[in-house]
């Protein structure tokens, strides 16, 4: 059994300091990631950028041939073990190659689909057996996948499922009955990870195959986006599964599905950090050349920024993607070989906050974005023969992909509250000594102190909600999901600020870049704390908000205005997001 020392626990960035030297940023990308992210780019750009139209009319076939040439490149298979046909690149590599095709919209879903939650619950629970069977096909594109969950009865709440597996009376394979919904990738896949009760109880995983007698598929959705990515039911009836295609053990599914998750939510934060520099992009080229009033859009100040605050957000989920790539790749190096699905469910598991703020962060920074630039293309954006019209409803899907950003703010302080409950963090001491700091009279006003006030913000608004709610906090959502709120902006802005002070070569721009998002966060959170703290009487209310507001009001940077108009007056010298 691997035992794995983590440098970092997991959520610890709520209320622990960290430092610069933490943070692994796109700046210390290895040849070896330079390479894979040009490979990609290469990929994108002449393979699958051409084909932008018939993808989107639903040319499943087009689709396909892609994903088999990806293959042959080694995109389907970074996270795939070299002795069984993949590349066995790091995590860091993994968000480089979600986060380039995740500018493709359709494609980049049916693309990413398939090489993670389709794949990598054979790589990490799979039998050896198994793994040499399946992986190696996966890995060349031979087979696709596609990962079934969803039920009618049962979409956040997995376990709830009311598909049923059932051993024949031979023993030589299981019966599934049930239909899964909502299925990626579903009309042109040869495996499907399906989710079933063995005997209607006991949650289990199976790895179905195309041609299984009693598998077939419903309709293709007609859905508002995302359209050229297979989306259909699957339909089990007394589909008969070998009993050797059980992936782990029975009754243990859900290590499986809740933990391959997690590495999806964290994938689909790449891939929305990809379309949002794509949808900036757009906003560039567009008001370059448009011109209102004898000039270009691009030199209205309002303009420059919508530009700014756009490039900042980028900025910082780009940041916290890849300090949460680094850390997942600490806690899973060396798991390719581990056969103890509970060890290797535990280090999955480790960084499950970080990977759901990855999701809600970037799915929201992505909407953010798009939303701005199709604004910013006028009534052009409302016109299909311009991509930002596509771009915006395919984003919207992106906020109920791998479970919807609400279930996924109610993980993030729900996992405090257990961490402290079961005594692993003492919980009370530390919103104590938040409440203290906040007490005490501010010497240092620059980024880092910012930083700590909003953790100490966090801190002490954590602990009013567990004195006025007590151990119905779990209930009571409103409240969590403020907490979660400035959990989100607190990691967010933390890895925008130490990336900053972290590269030596900065010529500025990212200490810029840093400060418009840190003003972003401090208004954030100080509204969150505010709508949380209205579960207190009057006069407590009052208090407490006035604590927060002397807490928060000090940080001044430089003039936001000019520093706004430097930062988009660089995005238009690159026409694109560039730091």
């Amino acid at each position: 059994m691997t035992q794995t020392k983590f440098s970092r626990s997991g959520a610890d960035f709520l209320y622990r300091r960290s430092n610069a030297e933490d943070l692994f940023t796109p700046e210390e990308f290895s040849a070896e990631h330079t390479m894979i992210e040009r490979t990609a780019q290469q990929f994108i750009e002449k393979e699958v950028e051409p084909h932008r139209q018939s993808i989107e009319h639903q040319d499943f076939d087009r689709v396909v041939s892609l994903l088999k040439k990806a293959g042959e490149l080694g995109l389907l298979g970074h996270s795939i073990p070299e002795k069984y046909g993949g590349l066995g690149l790091d995590k860091i590599s993994k968000g480089i190659v979600g986060e380039v095709v995740g500018r493709t919209s359709s494609y980049g879903v049916a693309h990413s689909n398939h090489t993670c939650i389709a794949t990598l619950p054979i790589t990490h629970f799979g039998s050896h057996e198994q793994k040499e069977k399946y992986l190696p096909k996966l890995a060349s594109g031979e087979y696709l996948g596609a990962y079934c969950l969803t039920e009618p009865g049962a979409g956040s709440d997995a376990l709830a499922s009311q598909t049923t597996a059932v051993l024949s009376q031979d023993g030589t394979h299981y019966l599934l009955n049930g239909t899964k919904l909502y299925i990626t990738n579903a009309v042109f896949s040869d495996t499907f990870i399906i989710y079933a009760k063995v005997d209607g109880k006991h949650f289990s995983a199976f790895i179905v195959e195309r041609n299984f007698p009693g598998l077939s598929l419903g309709p293709e959705e007609k859905k508002m986006g995302i359209k050229g990515s297979s989306t259909r039911s699957v339909i089990l009836e007394d589909c008969q599964v070998p009993v050797e295609n059980l992936l782990g053990d029975v009754g243990k599914g859900h290590v499986i599905a809740l933990n391959v998750l997690n590495l999806g939510r964290f994938n689909l934060g790449s891939a929305c950090t990809g379309g949002a520099k794509q949808g900036l992009k757009l906003a560039l080229d567009h008001t370059n050349e448009r011109k209102q009033f004898g000039r270009t859009i691009a030199e209205f100040t309002a303009t420059q920024e919508k530009v700014a605050r756009m490039m900042a957000r980028i900025y910082a989920s780009e940041s916290l993607q890849y300090r949460t790539a680094s850390l997942i790749e600490e806690a899973m190096n060396g798991l390719y070989d581990e056969t103890d699905h509970r060890t290797v469910g535990n280090q999955m598991m480790e960084y499950a906050v970080e990977c759901a703020i990855c999701k809600v962060f970037g799915s929201e920074t992505l909407d953010a974005v798009v939303d701005e630039s199709l604004q910013l293309h006028g009534g052009a954006g409302f016109i299909q023969e311009y991509p930002i019209e596509q771009m915006y409803r395919d984003s919207r899907i992106n906020r109920i992909f791998e479970g919807t950003n609400e279930v996924n703010r109610m993980l993030i302080p729900g996992n405090l509250f257990k961490k402290a409950m079961k005594g692993h963090i003492p919980l009370e001491e530390l919103i104590e000594k938040a409440r203290k700091e906040l007490l005490e009279e501010k010497h240092h006003h620059d980024e880092e102190a910012a930083i700590q006030s909003i953790r100490n913000v966090f801190l002490f608004c954590a602990g009013v909600a567990y004195q006025k709610h007590g151990e119905q906090l779990m209930d009571n959502q409103e409240t969590l999901m403020k907490l979660a709120n400035m959990a989100i902006m607190l990691y967010a802005a933390e890895s925008a600020v130490l990336r900053a002070m972290k590269d030596q070569k900065d010529d500025g721009l990212k200490k810029q870049l840093a400060r418009t998002f840190l003003e972003e966060a401090l208004l954030s959170i100080e509204s969150s704390a505010r709508m949380l703290l209205s579960i207190l009487d009057k006069a407590d209310k009052q208090k407490a908000i006035q604590l927060i507001f002397k807490e928060l009001s000090v940080y001044e940077f430089d003039p936001s205005l000019q520093r706004n108009r430097e930062i988009a007056k660089h995005a238009f010298n690159k026409l694109r997001y560039d730091v």
